[in-house]
Parts: structure tokens; sequence; C-alpha cells
């Protein structure tokens, strides 16, 4: 197994076994082959639906380098991420992302992401999302980009 690999799934299994959260891990490496974020699902322990293995990991990883921005890094990941995780990876530009499980293997123990990758096709109505106030909220972002970093 692959070294990075495996200590995500042994991330996956303590998470599990201390009863944090469900069964994912992750680690994020920097190029030099160093592992900088390492993380397991948290959900449960955290009382916190956002704190899944990557976004841990991520956060981690971050905060080691002291920086939002992760490219050059790779994550090992035990499962496949789902949509808000793969998001998280692509924010924090890491290009590589490997993972053991599938998003299919997930869903036969119960997860729903194919449920919001359906949504974000178009293909089902998990949520109503609905327009306010445009035009004020746009006068922010207006002077964000005024101010860019």
């Amino acid at each position: 197994m692959n070294k990075y690999m495996k200590i995500a799934n042994e991330q996956a299994l303590k998470g599990i076994n201390n009863q944090e959260g469900g069964p994912f891990g992750a680690i994020i490496i920097d190029q030099n082959d160093k592992i900088v974020g390492i993380g397991n699902n948290q959900v449960l322990k955290e009382k916190d639906p956002t704190l899944h293995a990557e976004i841990v990991a991520i956060k981690n990883a971050c905060k080691t380098l002291d920086t939002h921005d992760l490219s050059g890094c790779t994550i090992y990941t035990s499962c496949e991420p789902c949509p808000m995780c793969l998001s998280a990876i692509i924010w924090a530009n890491i290009k590589t992302a490997y993972y053991g499980c599938t998003k299919k293997d997930a869903a036969d123990i119960g997860f729903r992401d194919d449920d919001i990758y359906e949504f974000i096709k178009g293909q089902n109505q998990m949520i109503n999302l609905k327009q306010l106030d445009r035009e004020e909220c746009l006068d922010v972002m207006k002077k964000y980009k005024g101010k860019m970093y």
C-alpha cells in the first residue's frame, strides 16, 4: 500500500474508533514529500457538518505552512472527495489528489454525495436557491475589487 494512503486510511480508522465521524482520512504532503497536514472526519466530534477529513487536513496544512495557497502540495484521501471537499481542494490550489474508495463505495454505506453532484448538474432540487438584493451585495464586491490584495 502507498505509504501516504496508508496514513490516510489509518486516520479514517482512528476517526471511527474514536467515534469522531465517518470513515474518512486525509493527509497533505508538500513538494519535499513532507506531511504538512493530516486529518480525519470530525463531523460528530465537533458537531460540524463541514469537518470532513480533507477540510481538516487542508486547515492543518495551511496553518503549518502559514498560507492559504497549497500550490505544489498533494492530497491523499481514503475516499473520493465529496463536492464540498473537492471544491476546497481546488480552492487551495492542490493540483493532485489521490483517493482510495470511490463515491459509489461511500454511497453503498449511506453517504449521499451523488445527490449533491446531481443538484450541481441541475438534476434534482435539494435546496431552493433564490437571489436577493444583488445590487447592494455587488457594491461590496466592487469595493473588494478596488482593494485587491
